[in-house]
């Protein structure tokens, strides 16, 4: 009996680790509820519209501290789901090193993660097709990608033509 247990504590544990977080831009509830937060928790930062600050990728003495935009002229588009709510309830990504200083602060307490979600769901809703097809690409299963992006042209930023390839590949 003890042994059935803990393998259903380590099957139930190996569940959480799995968990992805996904942040559906199709769901007009959901991206409804992620504008009014994103409105009173980032839009001081990156912008009432998503543009972010002017100069946010100029490398200078206050190189990090600019916030980028999350628009189709930011990277926002260019991380996963899970990355994208990492840096948001951690206030930087998992891969970045303990001694870098991040100014994006950690929203973890201080939001719940389902209002993390509605914020990315209202990110990602004013995407084109195609930057929302390339960032699905990223997340597992493809999750997230537009019902209709076979049927539409795609407008993709020029670096990326490698994601209209491969959806090209992987959609056959």
């Amino acid at each position: 009996m003890k042994q059935l247990v803990f393998i259903s504590l380590l099957a139930s544990g190996a569940a959480q680790a799995a968990e992805t977080h996904f942040a559906d831009a199709d769901n007009t509830a959901l991206v409804d509820q992620g504008a009014s937060i994103y409105s009173m928790n980032c839009a001081g930062c990156h912008g009432r519209r998503l543009q972010g600050q002017a100069l946010w990728q100029l490398r200078d003495q206050y190189l990090g501290r600019r916030a980028p935009p999350h628009d189709s002229t930011g990277h926002t588009w260019q991380h996963s789901d899970e990355e994208l709510f990492t840096v948001v309830k951690m206030g930087k990504f998992s891969t970045t090193p303990k001694d870098i200083v991040s100014y994006m602060p950690a929203y973890d307490g201080r939001i719940s993660d389902g209002d993390i979600l509605a914020v990315l769901a209202f990110i990602k809703s004013s995407w084109p097709v195609g930057i929302r097809a390339s960032q699905a690409m990223l997340n597992p299963g493809f999750e997230g990608m537009p019902k209709d992006a076979d049927k539409v042209d795609w407008t993709l930023p020029p670096n990326c033509t490698a994601s209209f390839q491969r959806w090209g590949e992987t959609s056959k």
